[in-house]
């Protein structure tokens, strides 16, 4: 998620001056992660609504920056699923059927991306088999019981997912922390540094 001015979430070895403005922000999205996610999952009655309408929000914010960034296509795409997202949010019944759809199509569609990359085929197959025991799960907790009763497990299991995505979050927060407190490399020997404006020490020869 971060920009293309921001360093990477996962890397200690940013610039200091950029990890010193980045780690705030990564620090402040992984916490409001987690706090979304406990609402989503211990409110059963505005769960489902809560979880919606705050990744709504965040993509519609996303689109704005990407597309300041100039990546319209993804920019606009972006806004236009957070859009839908939070108007989606107004009813408490249509987030949950919204959650109900979205989970298993979200997990599958990711094991599917992981797969295709053929990066981490374990990963991938790990990924696809939970997909397809959440999916039989809520289709089967809506063909037993109720479709309501569905939807408040994929509002749980949606929560839950969120509180697993914060965790790297909260790590990369970690790591560009550790990246802002680096000192600043030392000059080589013999430098003061008056000649970096000029073009470098090779320009002094």
């Amino acid at each position: 998620m971060a920009s293309t001015t921001e360093p990477g979430i996962l890397t200690a070895s940013a610039d200091p001056d950029v990890a010193r403005r980045a780690w705030p922000r990564w620090l402040a999205l992984g916490l409001g992660m987690l706090a979304v996610a406990a609402v989503g999952i211990f409110w059963t009655v505005e769960g489902a609504r809560v979880l919606l309408g705050a990744t709504g929000l965040f993509l519609l914010g996303r689109g704005v920056v990407v597309l300041r960034e100039g990546r319209s296509g993804l920019g606009i795409g972006a806004g236009a699923v957070g859009l839908a997202a939070v108007a989606a949010a107004i009813s408490a019944t249509a987030s949950g059927w919204v959650l109900l759809v979205a989970v298993p199509v979200l997990l599958l569609g990711a094991a599917g991306a992981v797969l295709a990359r053929g990066g981490t085929p374990r990963r991938g197959v790990a990924l696809l088999v939970w997909g397809l025991l959440l999916t039989a799960l809520l289709i089967g907790s809506g063909l037993a019981r109720d479709w309501g009763r569905a939807t408040g497990v994929a509002t749980v299991i949606a929560g839950i997912v969120l509180a697993g995505l914060a965790v790297p979050v909260l790590i990369g927060a970690a790591n560009l922390r550790a990246a802002a407190r680096r000192p600043a490399p030392p000059l080589p020997a013999a430098c003061a540094g008056c000649a970096c404006g000029a073009g470098g020490c090779g320009a002094l020869g």
